[in-house]
């Protein structure tokens, strides 16, 4: 029985127990039948395409979870390109047959992962809210009433009602995060460039990016990361390195005074603080901060130039088919005729001035939590002012974008009445992608609200996010340090954590030693050896740690360069080659954790 939300821990967990591709197809297809929104999608991937991708999957990658998204089933916002399907931008009169898939989805497909179809938007991804498609409005999962968020609207709807286990969405203003925010979601919104825009239909094309709606943060930088990756097709494609943040103790932003806005809606205020609390809890410095400059460069997004992208995308568009336009984005794109090339210029100006006084709030913070959205409206308070009240969406996001900064959503639990979800974002300088997902996924976990309309449910263990900062060393263990082993507390002690598990290429056998008390085995490369590998876990230390643990390896083992199954080469356990003479081989075992438990006594 798959769990409502398809996270990737789940879907791995069941097709390792005997769930098969085509089984899960089956599965979502009887789920969409049932769904109680009709405008989630704008156009399905029929049925036997289905079946056959999942039969095309098994026959390239006969081996459960061979693939790193192996079976996992995903839709995209239709305005991103899947060979196959029709990209319409919800525009039925703009829509084309592309002839490939968008960079994006072509990476995910060659990951394993199966396109269930294209999802409703805000018409040209022009909006916040989720109802500005002639296909309809798609609606939080938590109440009809209510509006899903937007311009990704299906996207969101999507994952949260369990229909995929991830979403690829847009973000220009905030696209990619208010709708994560209203579906108890994570939204992962990449530093510009970071994900090429290869095979997207552009709403400002110089701000544009990819995003990811997700179950858990860890799910979404796996996913992300699978994405990006510089595309020199894309002028804005960028080769990036990850920053680092510069303290152990995150120094969080957050807001103060008159830039506290909520509109009126107390309970998201309270969400809020009570996420500060929590980010206190967790070890992190609250800063206060002057929210001023990031507002005024927000606001430059709709009211100054930039609007003019808009018009540059669809401009021919526009001159022959204007009454094919949902009128509020009509409205708004006609809105950018009102600017030249001097406004343009001058709105550069504006906002290079107004990142210089960024800055100064930068010096004093890591990276800023916001609240994602500030309120929330139903469908028909959103219909009856759709301008102002969308503006209200974006206040603490159509910032990001323009100064350059990574981002992630995250939920922060449901109002008073436990009815409608809010959400905080993260936010930090460019490339800080990763850097930003321990604490993130820290303080969702904190939040404990489930994940999309399964507000009930825990976090798996499997997707939890640990640091991977620069002032951690890796190092691989093989023997009595791997946790709940008698040695593991030499790790866990000086502030060590377990990055991942794992095997060594086969080129490594394994024996164990006689005499050490606890017992050990030994690990040597041999390279004429082609075996299955040994089972491993990499774990990280703080740099002091790193340097006392392995002056305190006593021999005959020592460390060396181990390589890994997916080819990385980390310093770990190696033994000298002749203090296994007359050891016993156990390879046999696949690794030190199965050879013991085979000796243990049977009760």
């Amino acid at each position: 029985m798959l769990p409502t939300i398809l996270d990737l821990a789940s879907l791995r967990s069941a097709y390792a127990t005997g769930l098969s591709p085509l089984d899960l197809v089956e599965e979502i297809i009887a789920r969409c039948s049932a769904s109680d929104d009709p405008a989630i999608f704008i156009t399905m991937t029929p049925e036997e395409e289905l079946r056959a991708a999942a039969r095309e999957l098994v026959a390239r990658a006969p081996e459960p979870n061979s693939l790193p998204l192996w079976g996992i089933p995903f839709a995209v916002k239709d305005n991103i390109d899947v060979a196959g399907l029709p990209t319409t931008a919800a525009c039925p009169a703009f829509a084309y047959q592309p002839q490939a898939d968008a960079t994006t989805v072509a990476r995910l497909r060659a990951a394993g992962a199966i396109v269930i179809g294209k999802t409703n938007l805000d018409q040209f991804a022009t909006g916040l809210n989720g109802t500005r498609s002639p296909h309809g409005a798609p609606r939080s999962v938590f109440d009809r009433n209510y509006v899903s968020g937007g311009s990704s609207s299906g996207s969101a709807v999507a994952v949260a009602a369990g229909l995929a286990s991830f979403s690829l969405g847009t973000d220009t203003a905030g696209s990619g995060r208010v709708p994560a925010a209203f579906n108890n979601l994570v939204g992962i919104k990449p530093t510009p460039g970071l994900v090429p825009n290869v095979g997207v239909v552009p709403a400002c094309r110089s701000v544009d990016v990819v995003t990811v709606f997700a179950a858990t943060v860890g799910d979404g930088i796996a996913i992300r990361r699978i994405m990006e990756g510089y595309d020199a097709r894309d002028p804005f494609s960028r080769q990036a390195t990850p920053a680092s943040l510069p303290s152990r103790r995150p120094r969080i932003g957050v807001l103060d005074g008159a830039e506290r806005e909520f509109y009126g809606n107390r309970d998201v205020e309270a969400l809020y603080d009570a996420a500060i609390e929590r980010a206190r809890s967790l070890g992190a410095v609250i800063v206060p901060f002057d929210y001023a400059p990031f507002r005024q460069a927000a606001e430059l997004l709709y009211n100054g130039p930039w609007v003019a992208e808009r018009l540059a995308a669809v401009k021919e568009f526009l001159a022959t088919n204007g009454g094919d336009f949902h009128p509020t984005v009509r409205a708004i794109i006609e809105g950018a005729k009102a600017y030249d090339a001097v406004d343009a210029f001058e709105g550069r100006y504006k906002l290079e001035a107004l990142r210089q006084k960024t800055r100064a709030e930068w010096a004093k913070v890591d990276f800023l939590m916001l609240p994602t959205s500030p309120t929330t409206y139903s469908v028909d308070e959103m219909q009856a002012d759709p301008i102002a009240k969308n503006s209200h969406f974006g206040r603490y996001t159509n910032f990001a974008n323009l100064l350059d900064c990574a981002a992630i959503a995250i939920p922060a639990g449901f109002d008073a009445d436990g009815h409608l979800p809010a959400g905080v974002m993260l936010v930090g300088p460019a490339f800080t992608d990763d850097a930003l997902a321990p604490f993130a996924d820290a303080l969702h976990r904190a939040a404990e609200a489930g994940m999309g309309k399964d507000r009930n449910i825990a976090l798996p263990e499997a997707s939890r996010v640990l640091p991977t900062a620069d002032d951690f060393v890796p190092i691989v263990v093989v023997g009595a340090h791997l946790t709940d082993m008698p040695l593991n507390h030499e790790l866990t002690r000086p502030g060590g954590y377990r990055l991942r598990t794992g095997r060594t290429d086969g080129s490594y056998r394994l024996f164990a030693l006689n005499g050490p008390i606890p017992p050990k085995p030994g690990l040597v490369r041999d390279p004429g050896f082609a075996g299955d590998g040994v089972e491993i876990e990499v774990w990280a230390l703080p740099p002091a740690a790193f340097a006392r643990f392995v002056q305190n390896i006593p021999a005959p083992l020592g460390v060396g360069k181990i390589t890994l199954d997916d080819a990385s080469c980390i310093t770990g356990f190696l033994c000298e080659a002749h203090a296994v003479t007359g050891g016993r081989e156990i390879t046999e075992f696949g690794g030190w954790r199965n050879y013991v438990r085979s000796t243990s006594p049977v009760a």
